[in-house]
């Protein structure tokens, strides 16, 4: 399988270095990664906002999974799973409201 993953921190150099442990993962591309994710895969030279050129891109090089590692371009509707290009995406869970939060009296 093909896999994309989206970012350019050290988050996304971890995720980058245990995907390709795995026997299931032929080629990873890092969009648009940095100097350590080189060594990893293929740099992509497309910004995490460019979501349009980043689902393009996964559709003319046959991306199987999409590994999304900043959270911002997660709560940006055009990751939706009905979007008409998507693949499988996956990312960091987004936070839940904790019980043991401050509270205003």
């Amino acid at each position: 399988m093909k896999v994309l993953v989206v970012g350019s921190g050290g988050r996304e150099h971890a995720l980058a270095w245990k995907l390709k442990q795995s026997s299931q993962v032929e080629a990873i591309f890092i969009a648009p990664g940095n100097p350590g994710t080189a060594t990893l895969g293929t740099n992509v030279p497309i910004k995490i906002d460019q979501i349009d050129a980043l689902a393009d891109f996964a559709a003319k090089e046959g991306i199987g999974l999409t590994v999304v590692g900043p959270e911002i371009p997660l709560t940006w509707a055009s990751w939706t799973p009905s979007r008409p290009k998507a693949c499988a995406a996956g990312g960091p869970p987004r936070p839940r409201p904790s019980s043991k939060a401050p509270r205003s009296r």
